[in-house]
C-alpha cells in the first residue's frame, strides 16, 4: 500500500481555499476513484491525468487507486488541479517521494501528452498558498510571473510533467519547446480591457506610457460634460450624459480611465486577482496597474453585468471593472432587469450571488457610466425641433432609466451637440489630460489627507452624517441644496451626494471647505439646473 499527498487550490469566486490532493494506493482491481465533491471537469481529470503521467514516460501503477481531496465539503471544479492530482499518484506509487510533496502548491492542467497548460485564477489562488502558510508553488510556466506577484512565495514554472518529475526527483530537466497557450478567453476579448488600449499608460500625475493613449483635448466643445468627467474622476462619483448621437458622449466616456490615478499595489493585486479568474489578463502584463474600462453591449444579460453561470458564478462586468470604469453606452436599451441589478453594487461596492453550489462574494467598487440619447432617434429638444418621436414614446425610452437608479447617480450632465464653429477648430482647444490628471491626482490627495484613519479613500465613500458633522460646509453654504429638498427637488441621499460632490468640487479647486458656489456647482451637476455659476473649476492661483 501506499500513500502520497500534496495540495492545490480550490477558487470560490475570487477567493482561494487550499486543498489536500491525498492518493492512496490499494492491491486490488485497477481502478481510479476520485472523491471530495468535484465536479464535471475535475471528474473527467482521471483521463487526463492517467495519458499525461505515461506520455511523460513514467508507469502508471496497476492497482486500486484513490484520490481524495479535502475539505470534501468544498465545492471543486476545473482543470487546475491535475498536476496535483498527478503529482500525489506518482508519490503514492514511490516514484516521487512522497516527503518532498507534501508542503508543496501546484497548480496547472494537463494535456493528454504531459504538458502544463494555465488555467485561470492563478493569482487568487497562489495568495490563498501564501496566506495559508506554503512557500513553494508550481504553476505553468507561462502563469509564473503572475504567480510571482505574491510575495514570500518562492515560485516553479514548468513546461511539462516530464519536468517536474526531473525536478522533484534529482534528474536532469528535459528542454520542451514553449506553450503557445495562455491568451485570453476569445469569449470575454473586448468587454474589458485591464490596464491595456483605453485608458492605459496613464498613471499618477498624467505620465504617458503608451503614445496612442486617448486625450481629452481631442473633445471638442463640451465645457459641463469636461467639468463632470474632471469631477467623476477626482471624487470616484457616478455620471449621467444625455445628449443627440455625435456630440461626444462615448469619447468622454473613453478618455475617464486616463485621467484616474495609477492603481495602488493592494488594488492592483484585487484588479488583477478578479481578471485571472475571468481569464481575461493579456499576455505579457501579470499586473493591471491602470483602472479598468469595461463597455458592455446594451444587449448584455444581468448575469453578465453582475456575475453568473453555471455551479459557482464567475465575474461579471461589475466585478472586472472593480475599481475602474464601467461604462453602459446606450443605457436605456439594456433590460430593466439588468440595470436595476446595480442598484446593490453601487451602495456595497460588492456583488453577492447565491447558487446551489454556493455564495460567492465578488468584488465591485466600480465608477459608472450612463449614456444616453433624449429619445428613440435622438434629436429630441426642448423645443422639439427635428424629433419625430410621439411624446408617448419620449416618455417611455426616457423612463428605462429608473428612479432609484438615476438617484444613485451622482453627476447628470446635458451634453449639447457640436457647433460648426467649434468642430472648425475656432474656439479654445480643450485642456489635455495630462492637466486634468495632475488635478485630479492633487485633489484625491487631498480627500486622501482628510479622511486618513477613516476606512474611506474618496469622497463619493463617505456618509452624509459624517460629512454634516466631521467636515461640515461653510456657514450658510447648504441653503440652496436643503431648500431644494424642501421642494422635493432632491431626496435625502440626493441631498448627501450633493454634500459629497461639493467636496470634491473644494478639493479641486483647493478650498479648505465647501462654499457656497462649490455647493452650487455640485447642485448644476446633480440636477442639470442651472445655478449661475460657471461651470468650469478654476483652483487657487489659476491664471485668468
Amino acid at each position: 500500500m501506499g500513500f502520497a499527498r500534496t495540495c492545490s487550490v480550490a477558487l470560490v469566486g475570487v477567493e482561494g481555499v487550499v486543498v489536500e490532493v491525498q492518493a492512496d494506493l490499494e492491491p486490488g482491481v485497477a481502478a481510479f476513484t476520485l472523491v471530495g465533491l468535484p465536479d464535471k471537469s475535475l471528474t473527467e481529470s482521471r483521463d487526463r491525468v492517467r495519458a499525461a503521467v505515461v506520455n511523460s514516460g513514467a508507469e502508471w501503477p496497476q492497482k486500486k487507486l484513490t484520490v481524495g481531496l479535502s475539505p470534501a465539503s468544498v465545492p471543486k471544479g476545473g482543470s487546475g488541479f491535475d498536476l496535483a492530482v498527478a503529482c500525489a499518484v506518482l508519490g503514492a506509487a514511490e516514484r516521487i517521494d512522497p516527503r518532498v510533496l507534501a508542503d508543496i502548491v501546484m497548480i496547472g492542467e494537463l494535456g493528454l501528452d504531459g504538458r502544463v497548460r494555465p488555467v485561470r485564477g492563478v493569482l487568487p489562488a497562489v495568495l490563498a498558498a501564501a496566506d495559508a502558510g506554503y512557500e513553494q508553488v508550481v504553476v505553468p510556466e507561462c502563469t509564473a510571473a503572475e504567480a510571482s506577484l505574491v510575495p514570500g512565495v518562492s515560485v516553479l514554472g514548468v513546461r511539462s510533467l516530464r519536468q517536474l518529475i526531473a525536478v522533484l526527483t534529482d534528474e536532469p530537466v528535459p528542454l520542451e519547446e514553449p506553450d503557445e497557450t495562455g491568451r485570453p478567453d476569445p469569449m470575454l476579448a473586448g468587454l474589458c480591457v485591464p490596464g491595456t488600449g483605453v485608458g492605459a499608460g496613464l498613471g499618477v500625475g498624467g505620465a504617458a506610457d503608451d503614445a496612442h493613449t486617448l486625450d481629452l483635448a481631442d473633445v471638442v466643445g463640451q465645457t459641463s460634460a469636461r467639468t463632470a468627467v474632471e469631477v467623476a474622476a477626482a471624487g470616484a462619483h457616478h455620471l449621467f450624459l444625455q445628449g443627440p448621437p455625435g456630440a461626444g458622449k462615448t469619447m468622454l466616456a473613453e478618455r475617464l480611465p486616463a485621467i484616474l490615478p495609477r492603481l495602488t499595489r493592494e488594488d492592483s493585486l484585487e484588479v488583477t486577482a478578479v481578471h485571472s479568474v475571468a481569464g481575461m489578463l493579456p499576455p505579457g502584463k501579470p499586473l493591471v496597474d491602470v483602472a479598468p474600462y469595461c463597455a458592455p453591449h446594451h444587449s448584455a444579460t444581468m448575469q453578465s453585468l453582475v456575475g453568473g453561470g453555471q455551479g459557482l458564478a464567475r465575474p461579471g462586468a461589475v466585478s472586472l471593472a472593480h475599481r475602474g470604469v464601467l461604462f453602459l453606452d446606450e443605457a436605456p436599451e439594456f433590460s430593466s432587469q439588468a440595470l436595476d441589478s446595480l442598484r446593490q453594487p453601487l451602495e456595497s461596492g460588492h456583488v453577492v450571488i447565491a447558487r446551489s453550489a454556493g455564495v460567492v462574494r465578488l468584488p465591485a467598487k466600480f465608477l459608472m457610466v450612463l449614456a444616453a440619447n433624449p429619445c428613440p432617434c435622438g434629436r429630441h429638444t426642448l423645443l422639439g425641433d427635428g424629433c419625430e418621436c410621439p411624446s408617448s414614446v419620449i416618455r417611455r425610452y426616457q423612463a428605462r432609466l429608473s428612479g432609484p437608479l438615476l438617484d444613485r447617480v451622482d453627476l447628470k450632465v446635458e451634453v449639447e451637440a457640436v457647433t460648426r464653429s467649434e468642430l472648425a477648430g475656432y474656439g479654445t482647444r480643450g485642456e489635455s489630460t495630462r492637466t486634468v490628471a495632475d488635478r485630479v491626482r492633487a485633489a484625491r490627495e487631498r480627500a486622501a489627507a482628510r479622511l486618513s484613519g477613516t476606512g474611506w479613500r474618496t469622497n463619493s465613500e463617505v456618509p452624509g452624517h459624517a460629512l454634516r458633522t466631521r467636515w461640515p460646509a461653510a456657514p450658510g453654504a447648504l441653503d440652496a441644496a436643503e431648500l431644494d429638498l424642501e421642494r422635493g427637488f432632491l431626496t435625502a441621499r440626493g441631498l448627501d451626494r450633493v454634500l459629497r460632490v461639493a467636496w470634491t468640487v473644494a478639493d479641486l479647486a483647493g478650498h479648505d471647505r465647501p462654499s457656497a458656489q462649490d455647493v452650487a456647482l455640485a447642485l448644476q451637476l446633480r440636477t442639470g439646473i442651472s445655478r449661475g455659476v460657471p461651470m468650469a473649476i478654476e483652483p487657487i492661483g489659476a491664471p485668468r
